[in-house]
């Protein structure tokens, strides 16, 4: 199925697992690089060459490729104006796509790694100004701010905190990224026994690069609500059968499952086996341009995978399971089921 085929077309868009740098655009990506006498590629401790054309700067052999690519990224956003242009070409992109609602990952930790002089608070408020103004166009966007497993726990408190101190101001959560086999989830349950106590969501990226035993450490020692990715709770039937047990969502992006060896094209997708065991998913694009994908791809793709009716359940449970005001979910249930509900400008 096309990704402009109507009956995908139609269909509100929900964002739960979107990371904001991740949605670059390659020709932008480029003209930052350019602008600032950078490679478009990015190895620690030295300047490689990388491709200058657009259709060819977000390709990548494996997961630890695609990482590079992604710190090239972050480290081509410089100021807090490049921060408010990412954000302004997202909410194009999402509206041409009829997205209507989304919680978008954002990873200042690993800006001010590469920009320590960037004002972290401009550059969340620069993003923030830019989010708000799609609710002109009938969509609504909050940020999680993603701490970063490899800083360490002193830094993802630090992260935490900025978080706290932005909530309020488009900020609703944080997050859990980076590498989940070296820095389990456990190191973490302060941070985000902190952030729960400042009244923040909290979620966790698990089973994607680790095993079914990260889920498990995200679920239980962090206690969050929804995880990303987490198709490799399948290597444990009870860690499914937590899952079940505690509601807790799946963010399943297929394309970046494929790519990042997370899932196997040649077989069933993983997300077919969760859902038949009563798993709660929710479908999403990870970082979609570096993958090559849009949310609408993802839907199409998994129209073809499930049927229809099953995609319109993941966007019902995204629905759900998104931290959105009750009144902004009825109007998300009620523009899925092709009715409407007056609604509040701006509602959250």
């Amino acid at each position: 199925m096309s990704p402009t085929d109507p009956a995908i077309a139609s269909l509100p868009k929900i964002h739960l697992h979107c990371h904001l740098e991740g949605s670059l655009r390659a020709e932008t990506f480029v003209e930052l690089t350019r602008r600032d006498g950078i490679s478009t590629r990015y190895r620690p401790g030295e300047e490689v060459a990388g491709p200058t054309d657009p259709a060819a700067v977000y390709q990548f052999a494996d997961f630890r490729e695609f990482l590079l690519v992604f710190a090239a990224v972050s480290r081509a956003l410089r100021t807090p104006d490049d921060y408010a242009r990412l954000a302004r070409e997202f909410v194009a992109d999402a509206l041409a796509q009829n997205v209507r609602y989304g919680e978008l990952f954002i990873s200042p930790s690993v800006w001010s790694f590469f920009h320590r002089e960037l004002d972290l608070r401009a550059a969340v408020r620069g993003i923030v100004a830019e989010l708000r103004a799609a609710n002109a166009g009938g969509a609504e966007f909050a940020l999680i701010v993603d701490v970063t497993r490899n800083f360490g726990a002193d830094a993802a408190m630090r992260t935490a905190q900025l978080a706290a101190s932005l909530a309020g101001e488009g900020v609703i959560g944080i997050g859990l990224g980076g590498d989940e086999a070296r820095f389990p989830a456990e190191l973490f349950s302060g941070v985000f026994a902190y952030a729960r106590s400042e009244g923040l969501a909290v979620v966790a990226h698990a089973g994607e690069a680790d095993g079914a035993h990260s889920v498990r450490a995200a679920v239980e020692d962090l206690e969050v609500s929804r995880i990303g990715h987490g198709v490799r709770a399948l290597e444990d039937p009870a860690v499914v059968e937590l899952l079940v047990h505690r509601g807790v969502t799946l963010e399943i992006c297929p394309t970046s499952n494929y790519l990042t060896g997370a899932a196997r094209r040649d077989a069933p997708h993983p997300l077919i086996e969760l859902d038949a065991r009563g798993v709660r998913i929710a479908i999403d694009a990870d970082d979609p341009t570096l993958f090559g994908t849009t949310i609408s791809a993802e839907y199409a793709h998994v129209a073809e995978l499930a049927g229809m009716e099953r995609l319109r359940r993941f966007i019902a449970q995204a629905i759900e399971s998104s931290f959105a005001s009750p009144e902004r979910k009825a109007a998300l249930h009620a523009a899925l089921s092709g009715t409407s509900v007056p609604e509040r400008e701006g509602a959250r």
